[in-house]
C-alpha cells in the first residue's frame, strides 16, 4: 500500500519538464522485471547499459536493444523504464544502453559507442536469459537513427568482430534516417558536407541489410515522413525488406509515448513492433 501511495504522491506533485518522463515509468515501478544495472561495455566514454528481464525465465527469449532519442544532445538510459516494461511484458529481454551525446562528442563517435553496446549484447546477452540468435534493435528518433545505421552500414559491428546478421530485425520510430543538416549545431556535429553521405541511412542500403519497420505519425512535426519514403525507396531499390507503418494523430513524442501503461495514446505501436519481430523469429 505504501508503494502505491508513494506513485500517487509522485504523480500528483511533479511539476517540472521531467514530468512526463516520471509519470510514464511510474507503472514500471511496480513491474515484475528484473533489473541489471549500469554494465560495462567497454565504452571508450563510460557508457553503461541496463539489462531487464521477463519475470518468467524459463526458456531463452528474444532480446531487444533500445536507442533513445533526444536529437543526439540529451537523454538517459534510466527515463526508459517504461519502453523496458512494454517489451519485457511481451516476453523480451531489453537492453537500454547510453551513449556519449554532443557537444562533448560528435559523429560517428557516438555511433561507435553503439555498436560496443550491440556487440557487447550479441556476446553477453545468454547469461541474462536472451538468445543471442533473436537480438533485435529498436530506436526512437535519433536512437532510430543510430540503430538504422548499424543495420545498414556493416562498417561499424565489423570493427567489433561482428556483422550486421547479428541483428534479426529493425524497428525505427519517426527516425531522421535520410535529412541534410542545415542548423547550425547539426552541421558541426555531422560536418563538414562532404561528410553528410556517412550519415545518410538509405545511401549506405546494400539489400543485405536486417528487414526494417519505419513507424512514423502523420502529426510528426520534428522528422519529416521523407525520411520514411527515401528509406524505404532505398532498401526495395535494392531488394531489401521494408514496411512503413502510418499512425494518424500521433506526434513526434507521441510514438513512444504510447508505450507507457499510463498514456492516453492509444496506437498500438509496441504490439506492431512485437508482430513484426515475430516474423523473423
Amino acid at each position: 500500500m505504501n508503494k502505491y501511495l508513494l506513485l500517487i504522491v509522485i504523480l500528483a506533485t511533479a511539476a517540472c519538464a521531467h514530468v512526463a518522463v516520471t509519470a510514464a515509468n511510474v507503472p514500471a515501478l511496480l513491474s515484475d522485471q528484473r533489473i541489471t544495472r549500469d554494465v560495462d561495455f567497454g565504452s571508450d566514454y563510460g557508457s553503461r547499459l541496463d539489462i531487464y528481464q521477463p519475470a518468467d525465465m524459463h526458456a531463452p527469449h528474444p532480446v531487444i536493444v533500445f536507442y533513445y532519442g533526444g536529437a543526439w544532445k540529451t537523454g538517459s538510459k534510466e527515463d526508459y523504464r517504461f519502453v523496458a516494461d512494454a517489451f519485457t511484458s511481451r516476453g523480451y529481454v531489453v537492453v537500454i544502453p547510453d551513449y556519449p551525446k554532443y557537444p562533448k562528442v560528435k559523429f560517428q563517435d557516438w555511433q561507435k559507442d553503439a555498436a560496443k553496446s550491440f556487440a557487447w549484447a550479441h556476446e553477453h546477452i545468454k547469461a541474462y536469459g536472451g538468445n543471442p540468435m533473436q537480438v533485435y534493435i529498436v530506436g526512437h528518433s535519433a536512437g532510430a537513427h543510430i540503430g538504422a545505421l548499424l543495420a545498414a552500414d556493416p562498417s561499424y559491428l565489423k570493427a567489433e568482430k561482428g556483422e550486421t546478421s547479428w541483428i534479426r530485425a529493425f524497428a525505427g520510430m519517426a527516425g531522421p534516417y535520410s535529412f541534410e543538416p542545415y542548423e547550425p549545431d547539426f552541421i558541426d556535429m555531422f560536418g563538414p558536407p562532404e561528410r553528410y553521405p556517412l550519415m545518410m541511412v538509405d545511401t549506405r542500403i546494400s539489400g543485405k541489410q536486417p528487414p526494417m519497420l519505419l513507424l512514423w505519425g502523420k502529426a510528426d512535426k520534428d522528422v519529416g515522413y521523407e525520411n520514411m519514403e527515401k528509406l524505404e525507396a532505398a532498401i526495395k531499390q535494392k531488394g531489401g525488406e521494408a514496411q512503413v507503418k502510418l499512425y494518424d494523430d500521433m506526434g513526434h513524442i507521441d510514438i513512444i509515448a504510447s508505450m507507457a501503461k499510463l498514456s492516453t495514446v492509444t496506437a498500438p505501436v509496441a504490439d506492431d513492433i512485437d508482430r513484426f519481430f515475430k516474423q523473423y523469429r
